[in-house]
């Protein structure tokens, strides 16, 4: 009997130890299984490491490599400012592109060489008395002017006699939904035409010469009608006019036909006094505006300007319009497209420097071998 029960358990201890055994087997053969595509993947992977590299190889990888660059849209770099105000909100993010050419180095007007090195496109200057042209560079090329625009809507708001006391209230029709600037009236800013007309001219605040097109009989449409019409009158034969602020590429016009808008401006005693003002206060209804000149020339005494005008959009550039007396010599001087913040101020003063020691020489674009006259 009990050698009987040990050869049973000696039956299933064997058993047990075989299949103990085939399990470890059948592990064993598993991992090797498993491990086998991994390595051969390696080998795969790293042979090429092994092989001689070809120049044609070489040549045919970059060749595809440019054309995957090519494929991919080049994006433009933007950089986002945050300014932090005063205001309702508190933070304004305006996201800044590099600034496109404008319209005269499109055209290649900054190429047009000249006695004077100046960072304008186009440069006119005259004498106010005889015409006499005193130097010219490009001044037939029709460009954009920005808010020089501003001095024919002065003249329309003159010529139509509205009364300068009448109360002129800001609305949302007078904001820019073109350039989308900014101004320091407020919607619901009241102020008289004869402040309006103020800081248009000498600050060139754009929601001012806006509502006093509005307040124009027959509205802004008729005001503007009025501008190409009196430009029409003064032989402005290459000047057009879309808008009241310049605030538009499509206020056009020539160095030449500004000159005749000037002259025609200064006959205005209200243009002259109110464009050559250095600083101005306004009351619109919430506290005081202090407003300052755009031009830097005003503040100085070596200069004795009588009338002048400021403008600048990214399509016009930097632009200056003066009539100044330079050695009792009355002078009316056009600067556009210019590059620079202050480089119109400059080029102005390199102007009249030139003419201090030129001696009566004049220069012109077709006297340089340039074009425009």
């Amino acid at each position: 009997m009990k050698i009987a029960l040990f050869s049973s358990l000696t039956v299933m201890r064997s058993v047990a130890l075989g299949t103990i055994v085939s399990a470890a087997a059948s592990a064993v053969l598993v991992t090797a299984t498993l491990a086998a595509p991994a390595n051969a993947f390696a080998a795969t992977a790293t042979a090429p490491a092994h092989r001689p590299v070809h120049k044609k190889h070489l040549k045919k990888e970059a060749k595809a490599a440019a054309s995957t660059a090519a494929a991919e849209p080049v994006k433009r770099k933007r950089v986002t400012y945050t300014l932090r105000g005063h205001g309702r909100h508190g933070v304004h993010r305006v996201a800044f592109e590099p600034r496109s050419p404008t319209a005269g180095q499109a055209f290649g007007l900054q190429d047009t060489p000249e006695g004077v090195a100046l960072r304008s496109n186009v440069a006119f200057v005259v004498d106010q008395n005889t015409s006499e042209v005193l130097f010219d560079k490009n001044s037939t090329s029709v460009v954009p002017i920005a808010s020089i625009t501003k001095l024919m809507t002065a003249m329309v708001v003159l010529d139509s006699k509205s009364p300068l006391t009448d109360q002129i209230e800001v609305t949302d029709e007078d904001r820019d939904y073109e350039k989308h600037t900014g101004s320091r009236l407020h919607v619901g800013a009241v102020l008289s035409r004869e402040d309006m007309l103020h800081i248009a001219l000498m600050a060139s605040e754009n929601r001012a010469a806006a509502a006093l097109s509005r307040y124009f009989p027959g509205g802004r449409p008729a005001f503007v009608a009025a501008m190409n019409a009196k430009a029409k009158a003064l032989g402005m034969n290459d000047t057009h006019f879309e808008n009241p602020t310049g605030l538009t590429s499509h206020n056009v016009s020539t160095a030449r036909d500004l000159v005749k808008m000037i002259n025609a401006a200064y006959q205005y005693p209200v243009i002259r006094k109110f464009s050559t003002d250095r600083s101005y206060e306004v009351y619109p209804g919430r506290g005081v505006l202090a407003y300052n000149s755009t031009n830097a020339l005003v503040r100085n005494p070596t200069w004795d300007i009588g009338l002048q005008k400021t403008g600048f959009i990214n399509e016009a550039g930097e632009c200056l319009v003066m009539q100044a007396t330079i050695h009792g010599r009355p002078v009316v001087m056009v600067l556009l497209d210019s590059s620079g913040k202050y480089s119109r101020f400059a080029d102005a003063t390199r102007l009249r420097k030139w003419l201090d020691e030129s001696d009566g020489q004049r220069i012109t674009s077709a006297d340089a071998g340039g074009r425009g006259t």
